[in-house]
């Protein structure tokens, strides 16, 4: 299925060579560069690195859209790789937790595999129990997408686009979709994502970076301050399917509205920690207006590092790796152990087709869908 290519380890090393004392300046290092990454199914899969003039580089590969590294300054102005992944693309085809990934058709879950749209039944393909989760056995994070030229720009992009074929996991119509992903000076990860369908559907396009912001591979991230901009969040039950309320979060160990660290009440007795095994809930925003508004904050003190999440989408998923377990051998070696990367995932609920009381996941001819969603690093 697949060719191995050499890993990205030259690449570390040489970005470290970068950052030295001796690096170049800004004006001669390349914005933008592509390196053969493998190869699936006889498509070739490349590796894009993006450079911004702030000391950001970022590593995304067509296969998934997936952000293999993630280099951010520290308070030191050091960079440190910030993103869970893999050293090479034979081990993302191995088995990963979506670590990096674009996911869809449907990112999160869909209650019993089905939905009902205009009064016709879909059955999806199940591959989380008796649930399809994010897009089903083969979603948007297994294939390769096709990366498409861009108009040179001050700023470094990448845009990738695929289409997914009518019927494709169980989905209705054909859906074009496309997603760019910039490197702003401003030391941002924007994603815009924008489809069409020739067929009425469902969406729910989302990105599913694992974050360590000390760096990956350092430990666990319960010591990592949170905000969430969320008054009410979608409980769930016991298959960790939405029930379709709208809880407060007051008095909950769900309530981040007040900066507090991830593991200071991970560990309480509580029926919805319990069912998601930690946090692997959907807090619903308190939006302003249709543009961007501010989703979530997390801070992490021996690095100075700041990231916040900024969006258009109504709600953010936030997974604290309840499921990792050191299985996963990530880039230089390291093992990706219980709770060492958080996600926060931007979206609309999950299992919305089946909850006529949420924002509406419908796709229809004619409609153009838009979403954005930026990673925002600073240092304090």
């Amino acid at each position: 299925m697949t060719q191995y290519m050499p890993s990205i380890l030259s690449l570390v090393a040489a970005a470290t060579i970068l950052f030295a004392g001796c690096s170049p300046s800004p004006q001669e290092i390349p914005r933008k560069t592509r390196a053969q990454f493998g190869t699936v199914d006889g498509k070739d899969v490349f590796l894009y690195t993006l450079r911004n003039k702030s000391g950001m580089e970022a590593r995304i590969t067509n296969y998934g859209g997936i952000v293999v590294s993630l280099f951010v300054p520290d308070k030191s102005n050091r960079p440190g790789d910030v993103v869970l992944g893999y050293d090479s693309l034979s081990s993302y085809l191995k088995a990963t937790p979506y670590f990096g990934a674009i996911v869809g058709r449907y990112g999160n879950r869909i209650g019993k595999a089905r939905f009902t749209l205009d009064g016709k039944d879909y059955m999806l393909n199940a591959n989380d129990g008796p649930n399809t989760l994010h897009g089903g056995l083969k979603g948007f994070d297994k294939v390769v997408w096709e990366a498409a030229g861009t108009t040179p720009a001050t700023e470094p992009s990448l845009s990738l686009s695929y289409l997914s074929k009518d019927g494709e996991e169980g989905y209705p119509g054909s859906l074009k979709a496309t997603v760019v992903y910039t490197l702003t000076d401003s030391n941002e990860l924007r994603i815009d994502y924008t489809a069409s369908t020739d067929k009425p559907t469902v969406l729910n396009l989302t990105h599913h970076s694992y974050f360590n912001l000390a760096g990956a591979g350092s430990g666990d991230i319960l010591s990592h301050e949170l905000m969430l901009n969320a008054d009410k969040f979608t409980p769930i039950d016991s298959g960790l399917i939405t029930t379709g309320e709208l809880k407060p979060v007051e008095g909950t160990p769900m309530d981040f509205r007040t900066p507090a660290p991830v593991g200071s009440r991970i560990g309480v007795k509580d029926d919805q920690l319990r069912f998601g095994r930690g946090y692997d809930h959907n807090w619903v925003l308190n939006r302003t207006g249709e543009g961007l508004s501010l989703a979530a904050r997390v801070s992490e003190k021996t690095s100075g590092r700041v990231m916040e999440v900024w969006t258009t989408e109504p709600g953010v998923q936030f997974y604290s790796g309840n499921f990792l377990d050191g299985t996963s051998i990530g880039k230089g070696g390291k093992a990706y152990a219980y709770r060492t990367g958080l996600c926060l995932e931007t979206q609309h609920f999950p299992d919305s087709p089946n909850k006529p009381a949420f924002p509406s996941t419908v796709l229809r001819p004619g409609e153009n869908f838009k979403s954005t969603t930026v990673y925002k690093f600073s240092v304090h």
